[in-house]
């Protein structure tokens, strides 16, 4: 027993002091180590990260996570690659990485196996370039010799642990965002192996995925337990073990994926089988979640998923998408329905081949339910294409719109009224070849009413009986009539009927009547955006064809009434605010759209406008063509700055095009966009306009707007205490680049005051700081704008004539260096009163043409070239008395503010001008001072451009013999 009892004793002794050891290890080592840590994961740090990496402390540590010893930093912030260099990539609470004791202890390595990241958010941002901003980690090239006389960090993982947090992918080049909020992930593996297997336990509270910006998952629970076999020299990924969970609902996958250089190589297969309907519901977004939760639902569901292909913007190469959603023996049914929704089938398949809308082919086999026995529906529709699309569509049902609310459970709605259709067509439809599918059918709704809890009174007495035929498959046999379709809202009854006949060369007979106050009517249904009381008031009888106001037949038009509207909110893509229209009268007789009287603002800006519209039949019909007018516009204020397309604005429904542009320009005010579909003239009369902080008052002339540019004539206002006349041109390209062209003339302005108030004369004009006096201008330029409507001074060529009629020029830089080298003083103040100067200009530089003036008894003129950038190569002949028939030449080079002077000398040091490419509107290579060449090397660039020279020639000759 005393043996035993020893053996106990001795046992734990050695344990107690191995558990001591290790203890003392844990906090000896992180005392013993720290300066080879730090300073190697610091080498590690500068050597491979292309971004900017910051932090507040680091900690050597067993404790953090145990048993692993780690170098955990706190507070870090990663910068992106270029060009995000100054937008985070990644901001995390704790960042730690796992060391290799071994290697540590025995090699005085740092050997990389895991890594940790704690409270982190990640953004990774590819834009529509295809630029990312995640490629801050700098591999060494696989040639490079091993350095084995010097200990290193490297990476050999085994381990990546994410902790509580957030994750946002978006892609604008592929038009994809994955937000993740809540991540928690877990990945093991060998993770620096060449090929291994990545075991991922995967947990997200919260995430949103959007194709297009349509939301295909939205605060959805994800799980996943995943084994992915990765080839990290292919950068391909299979998939082994698949189980993942969206909310309720299982899914597995199976395939592969390839991250390609310019893209991705996708091949996946996911599927949710033998899941009930109730599971598949959980996917829906959240607001109809709560709604699931109070009803019975019974039934059994499949989806099936697959994309397949490469997605390379560069290659305009996209992968295939194919989904397929079946529902069986459906049962939905709230505690109070006095009948429930039964038999609900559907079986739904989309195929979207390389993501292009016009090959989308949807097919819905089968939709059907019943609300018992006279209240069934059923339905099958299978198209094909977009902008052609081949339609095959049988639809039929009668249904109690009360039943079917009671039988969903629906809380925020009640709707009432019997619904009753009948709809086959089989077909083509095309608007490009005025092709319609062989319809025939009807709606019909009876005693419709419509009341949710966001609005107090209803929408109600609905009656609608619409018909459609089209017999021959073209336009021109189809017709569509509502007669009636009614509806009163709040004491005030709307009555429209209409009968629509070949859409090939439009019949129409149109008859509305009532008052409708859409304020109100958005806040039935909860639409916000509309946050004043809009009134339309409308009595119109329209009556004729489409070609009688297209072959000028206007007499056999019977178009007639007025609309008015009154403080309507509108809105359009391509603007950062709305249109507020306080009044407008509208008055239709036969072709013409009158604007009686029109009064709205936007922004700061306001706009008073009468005149008329032309083709308006036609293009509220076929929503394409173009609406041609004549106006008179009046404002006392037009603020242009706030039609630039990234400024900021209540408008929320802008274009995919502008809202990419905004993110990834967030400083840019864009360009002002110029809408494709309007042939309008405009006799303009505006008592202010302001753009970038420059005033235009009483401005006068005509201005028109055809196929997205904008022209202005013989336009005229006060700028500088002078008037200016113009003719100019302006189209957008993008949202970030326009271009433009304007001849302007100008009279006696003040020189010092342009060039205190004009940003475009202090950069074109530099010299003009030393000027004191009045000139004109007669001058054409054509340029292009840039992402926040500056010139860009590269692109612009034009030339024109500037007229110094009474000015002094003082101490001129340039002047005065002449003057000391010749010993003249006149240069520091001479006499070009009346002098007329030429320029040219193009690629940056400005080409002067050669002019005389007056400095005492000497005669100099001067030619030469000078660039936005200050270099000079003037040449200079100072004429002697008496006449300056004798004289001697002076070259000037060097810059503005150093003018370098060589008298007696022709030849001076040339100008390369700039590269400017107009397809991407980028400065290629600023203009720079041309290389000093020896008469030999002179000789010898003749001997070589007439040696082309021949060549050229005789490849004519030979072509014009073939000929």
């Amino acid at each position: 027993m005393e043996k035993f009892k020893k053996i106990i004793l001795k046992i734990l002794k050695w344990t107690g002091i191995s558990i001591a050891s290790i203890l003392f290890l844990m906090f000896i080592i992180p005392i013993l180590f720290p300066g080879t840590i730090s300073e190697q994961v610091k080498i590690f740090a500068n050597q491979h990260l292309a971004g900017k990496l910051d932090y507040k402390k680091t900690h050597l540590t067993f404790f953090r996570h145990f048993p692993s010893l780690t170098v955990s930093v706190d507070d870090l912030i990663l910068q992106g690659s270029k060009p995000f260099q100054n937008d985070t990539l990644l901001a995390a609470k704790e960042v730690a990485v796992g060391i290799n004791l071994k290697n540590l202890i025995f090699n005085r390595e740092v050997k990389i196996d895991e890594i940790y990241v704690t409270d982190a958010y990640a953004n990774v941002f590819v834009n529509t370039k295809g630029e990312a901003n995640y490629n801050v980690y700098i591999s060494k090239p696989s040639s490079a010799p091993k350095d084995t006389t010097e200990a290193g960090t490297s990476i050999k993982l085994d381990l990546i642990k994410i902790k509580n947090s957030h994750v946002k992918y978006i892609d604008h080049a592929a038009r994809i965002l994955v937000d993740a909020k809540g991540l928690n992930y877990t990945g093991k593996g060998g993770l620096s192996e060449d090929i291994f297997d990545l075991e991922t336990n995967l947990d997200i509270d919260k995430v949103d995925f959007s194709l297009n910006r349509i939301y295909y998952a939205k605060q959805k629970k994800l799980h996943a337990d995943l084994i992915t076999r990765i080839n990290t020299n292919a950068l391909t990924f299979v998939l082994r073990k698949n189980e993942l969970r969206v909310n309720d609902l299982p899914l597995k996958f199976i395939g592969s994926a390839s991250i390609l250089k310019d893209g991705y190589d996708l091949d996946i297969k996911a599927a949710s089988e033998k899941t009930t309907i109730r599971e598949m519901i959980s996917v829906l977004p959240p607001q109809y979640l709560d709604w699931a939760k109070d009803t019975k639902i019974e039934g059994n569901s499949d989806l099936y998923f697959n994309v397949k292909g490469r997605f390379s913007e560069p290659k305009n190469l996209k992968p295939r998408v194919k989904v397929r959603l079946l529902v069986k023996n459906g049962f939905i049914s709230n505690g109070k329905a006095p009948v429930p929704m039964n038999n609900l089938n559907m079986d739904l398949n989309i195929d979207l081949p390389s993501l292009d809308t016009d090959q989308l082919g949807i097919d819905l086999k089968k939709l059907s339910f019943d609300l018992g026995p006279n209240n069934k529906f059923l339905a099958y529709v299978r198209t094909k294409g977009l902008k052609e699309m081949n339609v095959n569509a049988n639809i039929r049902g009668a249904v109690n719109l009360q039943t079917l609310q009671q039988a969903l459970g629906l809380k925020d709605i009640e709707v009432r009224g019997l619904m009753d259709t009948n709809i086959k067509a089989n077909g083509i439809f095309s608007m490009d070849k005025k092709l319609f599918p062989k319809t025939n059918g009807y709606i019909n709704l009876k005693d419709g009413f419509v009341k949710t809890k966001y609005y107090p009174n209803p929408i109600q007495n609905i009656n609608l009986v619409a018909n459609i035929i089209n017999t021959d498959g073209t336009f021109k046999s189809l017709r569509v009539k509502l007669d009636p379709f009614k509806f009163d809202f709040e004491g005030n009854p709307v009555f429209i009927n209409a009968d629509l006949q070949n859409f090939e060369d439009l019949l129409y007979k149109v008859k509305a009547k009532g008052v409708l106050n859409v304020g109100r009517i958005y806040k039935v249904f909860a639409k916000k955006g509309l946050d004043i009381s809009g009134l339309i008031m409308a009595d119109l009888s329209l009556n004729g064809r489409q070609s009688y106001a297209t072959t000028g037949q206007y007499s056999k038009l019977d178009n007639k009434g007025t609309l008015i509207l009154k403080n309507i909110k509108a809105t359009t893509e391509y603007l950062p605010k709305s249109f507020y229209i306080k009044e407008g009268n509208f008055q239709f007789e036969n072709e013409k759209m009158w604007f009686r009287k029109f009064f709205a603002t936007y922004g700061k800006s306001d706009f008073a406008l009468n005149g008329y519209l032309l083709n308006t039949i036609n293009y509220f019909i076929e929503r394409k063509g173009t609406l041609h007018g004549k106006f008179v516009m009046n404002s006392n204020y037009i603020l242009v700055d706030e039609f630039m397309a990234l400024k900021s604005g209540d408008n929320t429904d802008k274009s995919i095009e502008v809202e990419y542009a905004k993110v990834e320009n967030p400083k840019s005010s864009g360009v002002v966009i110029v809408p494709k579909n309007l042939d309008v003239s405009l006799e303009a009369n505006a008592k202010k306009v302001e753009f970038k902080g420059l005033g235009l008052n009483h401005l006068k002339g005509l201005a028109s707007v055809t196929k997205g540019q904008v022209y202005l004539k013989n336009t005229s206002f006060d700028i500088i205490g002078s008037r200016m006349n113009i003719d100019a041109r302006y189209q957008d390209e993008s949202p970030l680049t326009a271009n433009y062209d304007v001849a302007l003339k100008v009279q006696d302005f003040d020189v010092q005051r342009a060039y205190k108030e004009i940003d475009m004369v202090r950069e074109m004009a530099t010299a003009a700081k030393d000027v004191k006096g009045i000139v004109s201008l007669d001058y054409k330029l054509k340029g292009d704008f840039d992402k926040n409507m500056s010139p860009i001074y590269p692109s612009l060529e034009g030339g024109g004539i500037v007229n110094l009629r009474d000015v002094e020029v003082k101490n001129l830089k340039m002047l005065s260096a002449v003057g000391d080298n010749i010993g003249s003083k006149g240069f520091d103040n001479p006499d070009m009163k009346g002098v007329n100067i030429e320029t040219h200009i193009k690629n940056n530089l400005i080409h002067v043409d050669k002019f005389t003036f007056k400095v005492s008894v000497l005669r100099p003129s001067i030619s030469g070239t000078t660039s936005f950038n200050g270099l000079l190569d003037l040449q200079i002949r100072v004429g002697l008395p008496p006449g300056g028939w004798i004289g001697f030449p002076i070259v000037v080079t060097g810059t503005h503010e150093k003018p370098k002077i060589k008298i007696f000398s022709k030849k001076g040091q040339g100008i390369i001008a700039a590269l400017y490419n107009k397809k991407s509107n980028k400065l290629i290579r600023a203009e720079k001072r041309a290389e000093k060449k020896t008469k030999r090397q002179h000789r010898k660039d003749q001997e070589a451009q007439e040696q082309k020279a021949k060549k050229a020639e005789k490849q004519i000759t030979k072509d014009l013999k073939k000929k």
